[in-house]
């Protein structure tokens, strides 16, 4: 049957009708939720802001190198409203040069205001070594925590692929260049510049508990073999300083750094992450299809029970 002009034309108004109050709607949708964002977390920086507040900064996941998080705590440091910063802590460690990065990080924010760590379910590794730059550190009395240690794990293969028929030759300019490789027997002399490379990297990780920890030398023996410790047995080795949360840590600045006891808690999310949509998709994307252990390589202060 064929259309009549009027109905044509009224079709089109209807379309033309649908387009733009679909289009508003889905514009109406993105600033409510870019506004909540505004509102609670700012946009640029902190956002605007009446009086003087308490910064909380989540540290979660496996630790690496975050340039996005460094710079949002250099900002906290020269912000003058932001009176103290809490950090929470849920993670199983990560990458030395990603503790060590976050640790000077927070030793130097330390300076200019104080922080306060909250550990919650897990926080042992190179997410230990980042608490010990606070002033304080809370623990849950069930948190697992310690595991004070550095770890590189190598796989050889060379008897499977002997089994399979396959061989594997490299060549190369000193005997221990790309060593331990998957594909070479490991050589006590392998062994032995690996291990020299794993305790190095140990002292650095055992000096900074002592220096942080006001131990000496003979007190780590507490926990020099890397075990993991709960919130209750760490208090009693003296990793932390307490068994609490926020409120305990709340209570400890109002009685020891005079802040009021009205004062508000805000939580800051990294610079970008705020707007950025696309990146917040990317990186669930990565977490879902991808192994977070796949995003490590070399040295690692990480904990994790073995899998077998």
């Amino acid at each position: 049957m064929a259309y009549d002009s009027d109905y044509l034309v009224d079709r089109r108004r209807l379309k033309r009708r649908l387009t733009f109050w679909r289009t508003l709607a889905v514009v109406a949708v993105l600033a409510a939720v870019l506004a909540a964002f505004g509102r609670f977390y700012g946009f640029g920086g902190f956002g605007p802001v009446a009086g003087d507040f308490v910064a909380r900064i989540d540290v979660e996941g496996v630790i690496t190198h975050d340039e996005q998080r460094l710079e949002t705590i250099r900002d906290l440091a020269a912000d003058d409203s932001v009176r103290a910063v809490i950090l929470h802590i849920n993670s199983p460690g990560g990458t030395v040069v990603g503790g060590e990065t976050l640790y000077r990080a927070v030793l130097d924010l330390g300076e200019k205001k104080p922080v306060i760590v909250v550990m919650e379910s897990i926080a042992t590794s190179a997410a230990y070594m980042t608490a010990i730059a606070a002033d304080r550190i809370y623990a849950r009395e069930g948190t697992l925590t310690g595991s004070i240690g550095v770890i590189m794990q190598a796989t050889e293969v060379t008897k499977l692929l002997e089994m399979i028929g396959v061989s594997m030759r490299a060549f190369k300019s000193g005997p221990l260049k790309a060593e331990p490789s998957p594909f070479e027997p490991i050589t006590p002399d392998v062994a032995a510049a690996t291990q020299r490379l794993i305790d190095e990297m140990y002292v650095m990780f055992r000096d900074m508990v002592l220096a942080r920890r006001n131990m000496t030398l003979a007190d780590a023996d507490r926990f020099a073999d890397g075990r993991v410790f709960t919130g209750r047995q760490a208090l009693r080795a003296g990793l932390v300083d307490g068994i609490g949360g926020e409120v305990e840590a709340l209570s400890w600045l109002q009685r020891e750094k005079g802040l009021p006891e009205d004062i508000r808690v805000r939580r800051v999310r990294n610079h970008r992450e705020v707007g950025d949509l696309f990146g917040k998709l990317d990186s669930l994307a990565r977490k879902t299809i991808l192994s977070e252990r796949l995003t490590l390589d070399g040295l690692v202060s990480v904990w994790h029970p073995d899998l077998r």
